[in-house]
Protein backbone atom coordinates (compact mmCIF):
# COMPACT_ATOMS: atom_id res chain seq x y z
CA UNK A 1 0.00 0.00 0.00
CA UNK A 2 2.55 2.53 -1.26
CA UNK A 3 4.70 1.89 1.78
CA UNK A 4 2.29 4.16 3.63
CA UNK A 5 3.18 3.03 7.15
CA UNK A 6 6.91 3.54 6.86
CA UNK A 7 6.51 7.31 7.01
CA UNK A 8 8.21 9.11 9.85
CA UNK A 9 6.03 10.84 12.38
CA UNK A 10 3.35 8.17 12.61
CA UNK A 11 3.22 6.64 16.10
CA UNK A 12 4.05 2.91 16.16
CA UNK A 13 3.12 0.57 18.96
CA UNK A 14 4.27 -2.99 19.29
CA UNK A 15 2.08 -5.61 20.91
CA UNK A 16 2.99 -9.28 20.86
CA UNK A 17 5.57 -8.71 18.12
CA UNK A 18 3.10 -6.96 15.83
CA UNK A 19 3.53 -3.41 14.74
CA UNK A 20 0.52 -1.14 14.50
CA UNK A 21 0.00 2.45 13.56
CA UNK A 22 -2.14 4.67 15.71
CA UNK A 23 -4.10 7.23 13.71
CA UNK A 24 -6.51 9.83 14.90
CA UNK A 25 -9.94 10.02 13.32
CA UNK A 26 -8.88 13.17 11.43
CA UNK A 27 -5.75 11.46 10.02
CA UNK A 28 -7.79 8.45 8.96
CA UNK A 29 -10.38 10.64 7.23
CA UNK A 30 -7.58 12.57 5.50
CA UNK A 31 -6.08 9.32 4.16
CA UNK A 32 -9.49 8.14 2.95
CA UNK A 33 -10.03 11.46 1.19
CA UNK A 34 -6.61 11.24 -0.49
CA UNK A 35 -7.32 7.69 -1.66
CA UNK A 36 -10.69 8.76 -3.06
CA UNK A 37 -9.02 11.64 -4.93
CA UNK A 38 -6.39 9.28 -6.37
CA UNK A 39 -9.06 6.82 -7.51
CA UNK A 40 -11.04 9.65 -9.12
CA UNK A 41 -7.95 10.94 -10.98
CA UNK A 42 -7.15 7.40 -12.12
CA UNK A 43 -10.70 6.92 -13.47
CA UNK A 44 -10.52 10.30 -15.24
CA UNK A 45 -7.16 9.49 -16.84
CA UNK A 46 -8.40 6.07 -17.93
CA UNK A 47 -11.46 7.67 -19.56
CA UNK A 48 -9.21 10.19 -21.34
CA UNK A 49 -6.96 7.43 -22.66
CA UNK A 50 -9.93 5.40 -23.90
CA UNK A 51 -11.36 8.49 -25.61
CA UNK A 52 -8.05 9.31 -27.29
CA UNK A 53 -7.55 5.68 -28.30
CA UNK A 54 -10.99 5.62 -29.94
CA UNK A 55 -10.35 8.82 -31.89
CA UNK A 56 -6.90 7.79 -33.06
CA UNK A 57 -8.04 4.33 -34.16
CA UNK A 58 -10.70 5.81 -36.43
CA UNK A 59 -8.72 8.86 -37.63
CA UNK A 60 -7.33 8.96 -41.15
CA UNK A 61 -4.31 10.98 -40.04
CA UNK A 62 -3.10 12.54 -36.81
CA UNK A 63 0.03 14.11 -35.40
CA UNK A 64 1.70 17.22 -34.06
CA UNK A 65 2.20 20.16 -36.41
CA UNK A 66 3.20 23.75 -35.79
CA UNK A 67 0.20 25.96 -36.57
CA UNK A 68 -0.52 29.63 -36.99
CA UNK A 69 -3.68 31.26 -38.31
CA UNK A 70 -4.19 34.22 -40.59
CA UNK A 71 -7.25 35.92 -42.03
CA UNK A 72 -7.25 36.77 -45.72
CA UNK A 73 -7.73 40.42 -46.59
CA UNK A 74 -11.24 41.50 -47.50
CA UNK A 75 -11.85 43.40 -50.74
CA UNK A 76 -10.70 46.98 -50.31
CA UNK A 77 -8.46 46.22 -47.34
CA UNK A 78 -4.71 46.74 -47.59
CA UNK A 79 -2.58 43.67 -48.10
CA UNK A 80 -1.45 41.96 -44.89
CA UNK A 81 1.94 42.96 -43.55
CA UNK A 82 4.89 40.68 -44.12
CA UNK A 83 5.02 38.64 -40.93
CA UNK A 84 7.63 36.06 -41.87
CA UNK A 85 9.92 37.27 -39.06
CA UNK A 86 7.22 36.76 -36.40
CA UNK A 87 7.59 33.43 -34.63
CA UNK A 88 3.99 32.71 -33.65
CA UNK A 89 4.01 29.03 -34.59
CA UNK A 90 2.36 26.94 -31.87
CA UNK A 91 2.52 23.14 -31.63
CA UNK A 92 -0.92 21.57 -31.97
CA UNK A 93 -2.14 17.98 -32.25
CA UNK A 94 -4.14 17.71 -35.48
CA UNK A 95 -6.61 14.93 -36.26
CA UNK A 96 -8.19 14.30 -39.65
CA UNK A 97 -11.29 12.35 -38.69
CA UNK A 98 -14.36 11.78 -40.85
CA UNK A 99 -15.28 15.00 -42.62
CA UNK A 100 -13.51 17.26 -40.13
CA UNK A 101 -10.08 18.53 -39.10
CA UNK A 102 -9.69 18.85 -35.31
CA UNK A 103 -7.06 21.06 -33.67
CA UNK A 104 -6.11 19.99 -30.12
CA UNK A 105 -3.69 21.74 -27.79
CA UNK A 106 -2.30 18.36 -26.67
CA UNK A 107 -2.86 14.80 -27.80
CA UNK A 108 -4.37 14.01 -24.40
CA UNK A 109 -7.08 16.69 -24.54
CA UNK A 110 -10.67 15.51 -24.49
CA UNK A 111 -12.07 18.26 -26.69
CA UNK A 112 -10.49 20.21 -29.55
CA UNK A 113 -9.67 23.91 -29.43
CA UNK A 114 -10.87 24.37 -33.00
CA UNK A 115 -12.27 22.39 -35.89
CA UNK A 116 -13.01 22.86 -39.58
CA UNK A 117 -15.26 20.89 -41.87
CA UNK A 118 -13.55 19.53 -44.95
CA UNK A 119 -16.45 20.91 -47.00
CA UNK A 120 -15.43 24.43 -45.86
CA UNK A 121 -11.88 24.02 -47.19
CA UNK A 122 -11.50 25.75 -50.54
CA UNK A 123 -7.76 25.44 -51.06
CA UNK A 124 -4.81 23.41 -49.78
CA UNK A 125 -1.27 24.02 -50.94
CA UNK A 126 2.43 24.15 -50.21
CA UNK A 127 4.25 27.09 -48.71
CA UNK A 128 7.97 27.76 -49.00
CA UNK A 129 10.15 26.04 -46.43
CA UNK A 130 11.84 28.27 -43.88
CA UNK A 131 14.64 27.98 -41.36
CA UNK A 132 14.51 28.94 -37.70
CA UNK A 133 17.74 29.65 -35.86
CA UNK A 134 17.09 27.16 -33.08
CA UNK A 135 15.41 24.35 -35.04
CA UNK A 136 16.50 24.01 -38.63
CA UNK A 137 14.37 23.78 -41.76
CA UNK A 138 10.60 23.53 -41.51
CA UNK A 139 8.41 22.54 -44.42
CA UNK A 140 4.97 24.08 -44.56
CA UNK A 141 1.55 24.10 -46.18
CA UNK A 142 -1.71 25.98 -45.78
CA UNK A 143 -5.41 25.24 -45.50
CA UNK A 144 -7.77 28.01 -46.64
CA UNK A 145 -11.42 27.96 -45.58
CA UNK A 146 -14.38 29.61 -47.30
CA UNK A 147 -14.66 31.97 -44.31
CA UNK A 148 -11.22 33.38 -45.14
CA UNK A 149 -9.35 31.68 -42.30
CA UNK A 150 -5.97 30.39 -43.37
CA UNK A 151 -4.26 27.73 -41.26
CA UNK A 152 -0.53 27.67 -41.91
CA UNK A 153 1.02 24.37 -40.81
CA UNK A 154 4.66 23.31 -40.62
CA UNK A 155 6.79 20.34 -39.63
CA UNK A 156 10.48 19.45 -39.70
CA UNK A 157 9.75 16.41 -41.90
CA UNK A 158 9.03 16.88 -45.60
CA UNK A 159 7.41 13.41 -45.62
CA UNK A 160 4.93 14.48 -42.90
CA UNK A 161 4.00 17.61 -44.84
CA UNK A 162 3.54 15.64 -48.08
CA UNK A 163 1.38 13.08 -46.26
CA UNK A 164 -0.85 15.80 -44.81
CA UNK A 165 -1.12 17.58 -48.16
CA UNK A 166 -2.07 14.38 -49.95
CA UNK A 167 -4.67 13.40 -47.32
CA UNK A 168 -6.21 16.88 -47.25
CA UNK A 169 -6.33 17.26 -51.02
CA UNK A 170 -7.99 13.86 -51.31
CA UNK A 171 -10.39 14.46 -48.41
CA UNK A 172 -11.33 17.99 -49.47
CA UNK A 173 -11.41 17.18 -53.19
CA UNK A 174 -9.55 20.40 -53.95
CA UNK A 175 -6.39 21.06 -55.86
CA UNK A 176 -3.75 23.50 -54.78
CA UNK A 177 -2.66 26.34 -56.98
CA UNK A 178 0.73 24.68 -57.36
CA UNK A 179 -0.95 21.53 -58.75
CA UNK A 180 -2.82 23.35 -61.50
CA UNK A 181 -0.96 23.15 -64.77
CA UNK A 182 -0.92 26.41 -66.68
CA UNK A 183 -0.15 25.99 -70.38
CA UNK A 184 2.86 27.88 -71.61
CA UNK A 185 1.44 30.36 -74.08
CA UNK A 186 3.97 32.12 -76.18
CA UNK A 187 3.02 34.64 -78.79
CA UNK A 188 4.94 33.74 -81.93
CA UNK A 189 4.10 35.82 -84.94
Amino acid sequence: MLNLFSLRGLPWTGADGQQKVQLTAAELESLRSELADIEEREAHMKARLEHIDGILRSARLSGYLYIRTRWTALPGEPAPIDDTKINDWLPRFIVLHGQCIFFYLLSTDLSPQDSTLLSDVVEVGSLPSFTREDEGTRYSFYILTRQGLRYECSHVSQIQVDTWLSALQTGCKVVSQSDVLVPNVSSKK
